[in-house]
């Protein structure tokens, strides 16, 4: 068996030292090249710091001719660039090499220039703009530059002639290469015959090896798929378990606002048919239920992305300013509240209701966690989240941001419960003490315009949240003047109420004749044209969106189409429709989501018909 191998061992012995000092010659080779393309890249960047003192030679010049700010940019980029190239270079630079002595030329002529380019900056900003000029014509700025030139032609030729002589050691190499390479060929195909009758005999053996490694991949394989189905069941479950979560905590909050409604209203019931009237406590129990309720859906509504928003320009430093006497209110006299706010602030392009609203959620969250004594510290902000922040962040994009702070020094938070802190429903307060929807709510409209939140918190150090809207980049945009009326007593307009559910038609069309309004109502599209038509006097239109046959979007749009001028006013129960997109109400649209007080529909359908 080893007289069989010695002829394969010697064989490849021989190739081994062939294929050993091809190897060397191509590593020489390599080397040269890497030594030639150091000596281009040691010209590139004597030619970039050459460009450097041009363009700071050309910004000194603008200047002294034109006077204008501006044309000092470029000079004072290139000042400050100089020395970072001269660093490189020094580094590139052997030493006791015969470049040393050029690079010295060249430093000593580039400071004689930078000194004199300073020199007539400084007399010019003097007002001697003569001296300035007389001192340019003196020469010796020209005289340190064509001083550089020469020098960085001097190491162009040294490099020039180093690389010719590398090109020439490399032209050698490549002989010897092709010597090498016909050796390793032959090499190659003797011990290749000789491999081929030796493997022939092995094949069999590596075909059964082979056998069993694709039955142990497909062991593998099957193992894999089962632990995958186990943890996409997993991840099922936790998601069943969520849903669990958010349906119990909306079947428990509902039905409990349902029974004060459901009692309020039988107890009402009963009395009204006694003859006893007095069940205004009744009837306000189950408005503060159905009010409760109301906001318990729009929390949703935020949590979900879904809720209509009307973004404007904001300047949060003022926003933030002007709740200085709510938050007082809110969170009482044992509460300190300070306000750090940026100088020079962005703007953010939002809802300022909801911002209001996210800030004073953030904020009674902080006074119940320091029990209603501590410090509140509201913090303003520029912040810039980069690209390794957005990687390591879900749905979060680099960029420039608005940053709202809101700290406090309370009990804290673990881990465990941050990660937690955003789900609906979940709160650490005592029963009937939160909603745990604050968070949420907070967490689903920043998210929905664009922005990003961060919770900062350990137990016992305090909680700080940190809300990140987008920077606004375009114009300011005009406020817009709504007339408000305040009074109904001078009511005299007639309304179209166009609701294709009989119930709701009827208490909106009782509502608006209890302000005072002339009210004609039909409950399709079809029927508001004509109606449309054969009252002329109508002033405003007050449709539902989602109906059959022909959207209230739709409506609107042929409508005014007929009547220009005629004033509309959009109602529904769910916000994705035809007049909000991306949670973003359309421009100049006016809206009232249902449900609605008697207050809110007389302020909407004033603001409405006050428009000029």
């Amino acid at each position: 068996m080893r007289l069989q191998s010695l002829p394969l061992v010697v064989g490849f012995a021989v190739l081994a030292l062939i294929v050993g000092t091809r190897a060397l010659l191509v590593e020489g080779q390599r080397a040269n090249r890497a030594a030639a393309r150091e000596t281009i890249e040691y010209q590139e960047q004597l030619s970039g710091l050459l460009s450097l003192a041009q363009d700071a030679e050309a910004g000194q010049r603008g200047y002294l001719l034109t006077g204008e700010t501006p044309y000092l940019e470029p000079y004072q980029k290139a000042v400050d660039a100089i020395p970072g190239q001269l660093a490189r270079i020094d580094a590139m630079t052997p030493p006791n090499d015969q470049l040393a002595p050029q690079i010295s030329h060249i430093k000593d002529a580039l400071s004689q220039k930078q000194a004199e380019l300073s020199e007539t900056i400084a007399l010019y900003d003097k007002g001697d703009a003569t001296k300035a000029l007389e001192l340019v014509r003196g020469g010796q700025g020209k005289a340190a530059m064509d001083e550089i030139r020469a020098s960085m032609d001097t190491i162009r030729r040294i490099g020039a002639a180093d690389i010719a002589a590398r090109d020439e050691h490399t032209d050698k190499v490549e002989a010897w290469l092709r010597i090498a390479s016909l050796a390793a060929l032959i090499a190659i195909f003797l011990l290749g015959a000789y491999t081929i009758r030796q493997s022939r005999r092995r094949f069999r053996e590596v075909a059964a090896a082979q056998e069993e490694l694709m039955r142990k991949n497909i062991e593998l394989g099957s193992e894999i798929d089962t632990r995958e189905k186990a943890e996409s069941q997993i991840r099922q479950m936790q998601k069943m378990e969520a849903v669990g979560q958010l349906t119990g905590g909306i079947a428990h909050d509902f039905n409990n606002m349902l029974a004060v409604i459901l009692s309020a209203m039988n107890l009402a019931q009963r009395k009204l048919k006694r003859g006893e009237n007095d069940i205004e406590k009744f009837i306000e129990a189950a408005t503060d239920a159905a009010s409760r309720a109301a906001n318990l859906t729009s929390r949703l509504l935020a949590f979900s992305r879904l809720q209509p928003l009307a973004p404007q320009v904001v300047d949060t430093n003022r926003l933030v300013t002007g709740m200085s006497d709510l938050l007082h209110r809110a969170l009482g006299e044992g509460i300190r509240i300070e306000t750090v706010l940026a100088g020079g602030l962005w703007k953010t392009h939002a809802d300022p209701s909801q911002i209001e609203n996210a800030i004073l959620n953030l904020a009674v969250n902080a006074r119940d966690a320091m029990d209603n004594e501590g410090k509140l510290t509201i913090e303003t902000a520029n912040s810039h989240l980069d690209e390794a922040y957005a990687a390591t962040h879900a749905e979060v994009t680099s960029g420039q941001y608005v940053m709202i702070a809101v700290t406090d020094t309370g009990t804290g938070m673990s881990p465990d419960i941050i990660a937690k802190a955003f789900e609906p429903f979940f709160t650490t307060k005592p029963v009937n003490k939160g909603t745990g929807l604050g968070l949420s709510q907070v967490f689903g409209f920043v998210k929905q315009s664009g922005g990003h939140v961060k919770i900062y918190s350990e137990p016992g150090q305090g909680t700080t949240i940190r809300i990140y809207l987008p920077r606004f980049f375009g114009p300011e945009e005009p406020a817009t003047s709504a007339g408000r009326g305040k009074s109904t007593a001078n009511v005299t307009e007639t309304i179209l109420v166009v609701e294709d559910d009989a119930r709701v038609r009827a208490a909106t069309t009782d509502a608006m004749r209890e302000l005072g309004y002339t009210v004609i109502h039909v409950e399709s599209g079809e029927e508001a044209l004509q109606k449309l038509a054969a009252t002329p006097d109508i002033a405003l239109l007050f449709t539902d969106i989602v109906m059959p046959v022909m959207n209230g979007r739709k409506l609107a749009e042929e409508a005014v189409a007929r009547q220009p001028g005629l004033k509309v006013v959009f109602t529904t129960g769910f916000t994705r429709n035809a007049v909000v997109h991306n949670g973003v109400l359309d421009h100049d649209v006016h809206f009232l989501a249902k449900p609605f007080t008697i207050e809110q529909l007389g302020a909407k359908l004033r603001e409405a018909l006050d428009v000029k």
